[in-house]
């Protein structure tokens, strides 16, 4: 039971802290790429021709008529204030596994040790997944739902596995085992959009591809710290 408290403790502890901190950063960074896209995509839709709302309406009906029905935060305050609790839960998320992992290894976790955790997690579930489907800004074409969301998983899992490799079994074969794992979803490819024009501009997509990478690497290696940091401290007899 102390220490499951530690753990909790120490990821509710670092999470809001970290969350907060990258609140601030997508305010002045991400946000107002988005915003900027946004416009863009209005604009897109309303020179559109005729022909194809009348195409789109008929072939999207049920779906727009759902769509409709769903609250949606209103912009300003109520959209910043969900997308700070957004962060902080996710903070809280993943500093939890960071913390477990803390604690099976029954040793203490310095802050730079902490710092390389925090920067596996980078690998994992944002350099390796962005290689092949990077951030996408809205009016963006984008490849289907699920199947994207099927190789990010995967994309994620095999990289885990195979830096967990690399970096706990000092092997020839595991390291062999280890760069395929890593190499292997990039090599099947991820799914790709479908071909058609988009009104946001290049510079604009990779500005913020940039950007979203950036404000991830602050996430993670600040949570990867803090977690360190706070689980040292409430765990400590």
């Amino acid at each position: 039971m102390p220490v499951f408290r530690s753990i909790v403790f120490s990821a509710a502890l670092a999470g809001l802290i970290v969350g907060a901190v990258i609140s601030v950063a997508q305010f002045l960074g991400t946000v107002p790429l988005i915003q900027k896209s946004e416009v863009y995509e209005r604009k897109a839709a309303a020179e559109a021709p005729p022909a194809a709302h009348d195409h789109a309406g008929a072939a999207h009906h049920n779906d727009n008529a759902r769509s409709n029905d769903e609250w949606e935060p209103e912009d300003g305050f109520q959209r910043n204030a969900f997308t700070v609790a957004a962060n902080i839960l996710t903070a809280i998320g993943f500093a939890l596994l960071l913390t477990g992992i803390y604690a099976i290894r029954g040793r203490p976790v310095m802050w730079r040790e902490g710092l390389l955790w925090g920067l596996g997690g980078f690998v994992v579930f944002t350099a390796a997944p962005g290689l092949g489907l990077p951030p996408e800004l809205p009016g963006m074409p984008v490849a289907e739902l699920t199947t994207r969301q099927i190789w990010w998983i995967a994309t994620a899992a095999a990289t885990a596995a195979g830096l967990c490799l690399l970096a706990f079994r000092p092997a020839a074969w595991a390291a062999i085992l280890g760069l395929g794992l890593i190499a292997l979803p990039h090599l099947i490819g991820a799914p790709l959009a479908p071909e058609s024009h988009s009104e946001v501009p290049a510079a604009l997509a990779h500005r913020f591809v940039v950007v979203v990478t950036l404000t991830s690497l602050l996430f993670w290696g600040l949570l990867g710290v803090s977690t360190s940091i706070a689980f040292g401290r409430i765990s400590r007899p």
